[in-house]
């Protein structure tokens, strides 16, 4: 008696799935590439790739390890874990609008770069770094802690509504304080706009543990999404531990959202329309799902910061800013094809 093959079709899914993820890694490393290559001072890829294999003191070198590399290694670290950090709230929250700004966490983050600049009288990038952090770990608490109280636990509803009162709370904190301390306001502005403009290797070098833990938990808590997305009745009934389920995903959702907001502040729509590019091309197995959202993501990201520097002969216009430019022709596609999965 022969064994039964596989289910129609699974294996047509799996080769797409599988070539859209051979696309996805071309795409990154073009892009990548591009973010190396593509600046004020235009440099060949022949020449990229010798400064990065065998170094030297002449300026291309200088300006391909100095400051480009640094650039382009923080791009790939933030676009992924916001990216990450989209898909696990979505999921967490069963709403398809949610992104790292809805549960108040990046609010918090830039609320601890306030404090560094005006309280503390911290001015350097990587010192901000870690009161960022510090601000996004403390909102996301603040938020769990008020969701989880009363009847039904932290609910999907109940998350939102606390996220929003939170980031309606913190707003109002940081404007108060940049009112009265004027001073901090231009240089936290620049901050708030986000950007990979000015980010050195010692930043990149204090993200990565943070990044390695916060995609270690999600990665973790991925089967049970996937039951969470069934509902919590249905994924009690498959014996998973909803509130664990929850806490182990947002905490790895929070670092995420920390370390990439820290490093290159609240850049916009990454976390909202990649998870939706993703899940169009793989489907909602967050197994697949999320290793396809980290390569998208620095491919957003690192594409809408080229075209950033591109855009004026002597000037760039900041990765947040070009990042939505770029992003909502996608969403709004996907939102016209009905694809996006609520």
């Amino acid at each position: 008696m022969s064994a039964a093959g596989p289910p129609a079709g699974a294996r047509p899914r799996a080769a797409r799935r599988l070539g859209w993820t051979a696309a996805a890694v071309v795409a990154l490393l073009a892009a990548v590439l591009l973010s190396l290559a593509v600046g004020n001072r235009a440099i060949a890829p022949d020449r990229v790739l010798d400064a990065l294999l065998h170094g030297g003191d002449d300026t291309t070198a200088g300006i391909v390890r100095s400051l480009r590399l640094p650039r382009t290694l923080i791009g790939l670290m933030t676009g992924a874990a916001l990216a990450m950090a989209g898909v696990v709230l979505q999921g967490v929250t069963r709403n398809p609008i949610a992104d790292p700004g809805v549960l108040g966490i990046s609010q918090g983050a830039s609320l601890g770069v306030v404090l560094a600049i005006a309280a503390a009288g911290v001015h350097t990038l990587g010192g901000q770094v870690w009161f960022a952090f510090a601000g996004a770990a403390l909102a996301s608490v603040a938020v769990h802690a008020i969701a989880t109280r009363g009847r039904g636990g932290a609910s999907p509803v109940k998350l939102a509504l606390s996220g929003a009162a939170i980031n309606a709370l913190l707003v109002s904190v940081i404007s108060g304080i940049l009112t009265t301390r004027a001073s901090a306001l231009d240089e936290f502005r620049f901050w708030q706009i986000g950007s990979l403009a000015g980010r050195d290797a010692e930043i990149a070098r204090q993200m990565w543990p943070f990044l390695l833990a916060g995609t270690v938990l999600v990665l973790g808590a991925a089967r049970g999404l996937d039951a969470l997305a069934l509902g919590e009745d249905a994924a009690r009934g498959l014996g998973r531990n909803v509130a664990a389920v929850r806490i182990a995903a947002g905490t790895g959702a929070t670092v995420l959202t920390g370390v990439g907001v820290a490093a290159a502040g609240p850049i916009a729509f990454v976390g909202l329309a990649v998870p939706h590019i993703a899940r169009a091309l793989v489907g909602g197995d967050h197994r697949r799902l999320l290793p396809m959202a980290a390569l998208l993501g620095p491919v957003v990201l690192l594409l809408s910061d080229v075209a950033g520097r591109v855009v004026y002969e002597n000037s760039e216009v900041p990765a947040g800013v070009t990042t939505a430019l770029i992003g909502l022709p996608f969403l709004v596609t996907l939102a016209r094809r009905r694809t996006v999965a609520a």
